[in-house]
């Protein structure tokens, strides 16, 4: 259901990297662009279906940050089974490429603003953390939910989503495994003029994700903050909260 008051446009085009049809919503028509990205499998109508844009109306219709919601192919990449873990990287690889080279180009054809900011809950929290840290320069801000940031560990309800397959292209698309080497001390600098903003709950499976990655960060010398919340926190109702705070 579309917030009462808020700007909302949909758009669809084919994307030349992914070779087939993309859709995503944009919510606001002014300030710093927000790519959202969705949580796991989810669709780029699920943050408004569930009420997360409906917490935002205030910023969103004060002109602060304007939010486009992406949709997801991860049914087509790190989930899909029916091709191999090599291959499930180089498909999320080239969602990436789609949204650095056909998304922040669409939002810029309307949108001035000279930075980003990425956000994500769940597995879009991994999203947004990997592509802003490979990034830095394209972005001011991470907010990243309930997130998982290194998809190889095998847990107790949740796979190592290339079952024990490992090459570079993983490696340097694991923030857990990348940031924890990182030596480029030029991106490092980068990386010390933004924001790193990471909540999650207490008794939620990926907490400890989310304190590795804020000590990597921190080993680093890289600023971010790492919020603790109250039981699981892994819900819309509670990510409708965070965006309040964080965002």
């Amino acid at each position: 259901m579309q917030p009462p008051g808020i700007t909302r446009a949909y758009q669809r085009w084919f994307s030349p990297h992914l070779n087939r049809e993309m859709e995503l919503l944009v919510f606001g028509t002014g300030g710093t662009p927000v790519i959202f990205f969705p949580t796991r499998m989810a669709r780029f109508y699920d943050y408004e279906d569930w009420g997360v844009i409906a917490s935002l109306q205030e910023k969103i219709m004060g002109g602060h940050i304007q939010v486009v919601c992406l949709d997801s192919i991860d049914y087509e990449s790190f989930y899909n089974k029916s091709i191999s873990p090599s291959e499930r990287i180089l498909r999320h690889i080239e969602f990436e490429s789609y949204v650095l080279d056909e998304v922040i180009p669409f939002i810029k054809e309307s949108n001035p603003a000279q930075h980003l900011i990425s956000a994500g809950c769940s597995l879009g929290a991994y999203h947004a953390m990997n592509i802003y840290l490979r990034n830095p320069h394209l972005f001011i801000k991470m907010v990243g939910m309930s997130g998982r940031y290194d998809l190889t560990i095998q847990m107790d309800y949740f796979d190592d989503l290339f079952e024990g397959y490992w090459d570079e292209n993983i490696y340097y698309n694991m923030p857990m495994q990348y940031v924890a080497n990182l030596k480029d001390q030029k991106l490092i600098d980068n990386l010390k003029h933004g924001e790193i903003i990471m909540a999650v709950g207490e008794e939620d499976a990926f907490v400890d994700f989310n304190m590795q990655m804020s000590n990597i960060l921190s080993e680093k010398d890289i600023p971010n903050a790492l919020h603790l919340w109250n039981g699981e926190a892994h819900k819309a109702k509670y990510w409708s909260r965070m965006v309040q705070w964080y965002l």
